[in-house]
């Protein structure tokens, strides 16, 4: 059975002139539970509203989004943060981490979305990205390859079972890249979370035996493409 179902999802946005643009045509996808599975995309290929739609951050215009047996695409508002507090973890480009928090802070407020913080969850989780000496600093006070990993041990904090990745390695250097994404493969493995990542960079791409093109998916990115 699939942990996540995607039929006939559609999702437009309407430009300045009044005409409406179809970002979004899927007719079929489908990821099983512990998959790992990369997107291939350029800019403009509907990569990160394919997934805040799967992410119940937006809602699409037409479709389906079945994710552990419940319809996000259907769901209030209120019901779609209840859903991605529960099943889902998103790991930024930007990081997205609060300034004013500590390492540890970041990773419990994740957890507190879907129920009580657990503080010795959340510095075992920082353990294993290898942030043991760093939980009291602030995102200001790490190097960006540290800021990610936070954001890795953030996106695992309420154990979910699909994680997003919208082009982790975007603002790491190559060496940081590699290792982010070693890490987060890998965590995501011992979590027995599914994999869901989007990038247009072919060395990220390159490591995944399942990847394919976005536009093999969507076919309002195919036009994009042309």
């Amino acid at each position: 059975m699939s942990l996540l179902k995607i039929r006939q999802l559609i999702k437009s946005y309407k430009a300045p002139e009044g005409v409406r643009h179809t970002v979004l045509e899927v007719p079929e996808f489908s990821l099983e539970a512990g998959q790992q599975l990369a997107l291939r995309g350029a800019s403009g290929t509907g990569k990160t509203t394919f997934l805040n739609c799967i992410a119940g951050i937006l809602r699409p215009d037409a479709g389906d989004i079945e994710l552990a047996g419940q319809n996000i695409a259907i769901a209030s508002e209120s019901q779609r943060d209840e859903l991605r507090a529960q099943h889902i973890g998103y790991i930024f480009q930007t990081f997205n981490l609060l300034q004013g928090y500590t390492c540890l802070e970041n990773v419990l407020l994740g957890m507190s979305f879907s129920g009580p913080a657990n503080t010795q969850q959340a510095t075992a989780l920082l353990n294993r990205v290898g942030l043991a000496d760093r939980m009291d600093y602030r995102p200001g006070e790490l190097s960006v390859g540290q800021q990610q990993r936070v954001s890795v041990a953030r996106a695992l904090a309420n154990q979910p079972n699909l994680v997003l990745a919208d082009e982790p390695t975007g603002n790491l250097d190559p060496q940081n890249a590699q290792e982010a994404l070693q890490l987060i493969r890998e965590v995501c493995r011992e979590n027995t979370a599914a994999l869901l990542l989007v990038s247009h960079d072919q060395g990220v791409l390159d490591q995944f035996e399942d990847c394919h093109d976005l536009a093999e998916i969507n076919k309002a990115a195919k036009e994009v493409a042309k």
